[in-house]
């Protein structure tokens, strides 16, 4: 199947290096500005994959991102976040990048280009039907990716992906692929610029609506985060005291008593 890359497509600007700094951050920044369009537009097929995720995670389902390179540095990032953000278990988002984890700092040759190793990867991790996987590309044309997708396909494992060019490879194999269409990047197939942002854009909406849904928010308050720092102890207590009318060293005091923000609340309405 042909398709145009127009992740590939060369810049609508050229001599890059005669431009003084304020042109290229104004030129980088205009091209920015039409990413969160792009996301809009796909907005309907990212809504039909988190109904679906959430509904098996609510089966005790757990959530995979693969990629290569940028795309599956971005995955990793998305999962790591989940833990600390929602306070859910370590690994009910997992992120997995071709060549493994040394491959977060430095490439790993050709490691993209094996169309087999991705679920070997996911096989490792015990994938089972109640699972979601979701494959991040760019291009739309990853090998590992791709195949990944489609050993979970033949699995009947719930298949979804982020790609920024239309009618992929990557697309056409996904059970639910999002397209976010960005256009040349500023400088010429360089995905880590518009594409890079608009597959972090969809991530964020990923998790987050999926957590919401699961009830790991409370109005607009991230009542399971972990308190792993000061500023998150601070965070919490200020909480406690907007919900509670208790006073802030009090809060402080629930909080190592109780543990997080949502038990320290309930424990005080439970008083009530």
């Amino acid at each position: 199947m042909s398709f145009t890359k127009t992740t590939e497509q060369s810049s609508k600007y050229n001599s890059l290096e005669s431009m003084p700094v304020s042109e290229l951050l104004a030129n980088i920044n205009n091209e920015d500005k039409t990413v969160p369009y792009a996301v809009e537009k796909a907005l309907p097929q990212i809504e039909k994959l988190v109904n679906e995720i959430v509904s098996r995670m609510q089966n005790g389902g757990r959530l995979f991102y693969i990629g290569a390179g940028t795309s599956g540095r971005l995955g990793i990032v998305d999962a790591s976040e989940c833990p600390p953000t929602f306070g859910v278990p370590f690994d009910l988002v997992n992120g997995i990048i071709a060549g493994g984890d040394k491959a977060i700092r430095r490439a790993v040759e050709n490691a993209e280009d094996d169309a087999n190793q991705a679920w070997k990867d996911l096989t490792d991790m015990n994938i089972g039907a109640n699972d979601t996987v979701i494959g991040i590309a760019a291009s739309g044309t990853t090998p590992y990716v791709i195949g990944g997708l489609e050993q979970c396909n033949r699995n009947n494992i719930l298949t979804g992906s982020i790609c920024c060019n239309a009618d992929s490879p990557l697309s056409q194999t996904a059970m639910h692929p999002i397209d976010v269409v960005v256009g040349p990047e500023f400088v010429t197939g360089s995905s880590r610029m518009k594409a890079g942002t608009a597959q972090k854009l969809v991530l964020n909406m990923i998790s987050t609506a999926v957590m919401i849904r699961l009830g790991r928010v409370k109005g607009n308050k991230m009542v399971d985060m972990q308190l792993s720092n000061n500023k998150l102890v601070d965070r919490g207590a200020k909480m406690i005291v907007e919900e509670t009318g208790v006073s802030y060293d009090q809060a402080i005091e629930m909080l190592v008593q109780y543990g997080s923000v949502r038990s320290a609340v309930d424990n005080f309405q439970n008083k009530l």
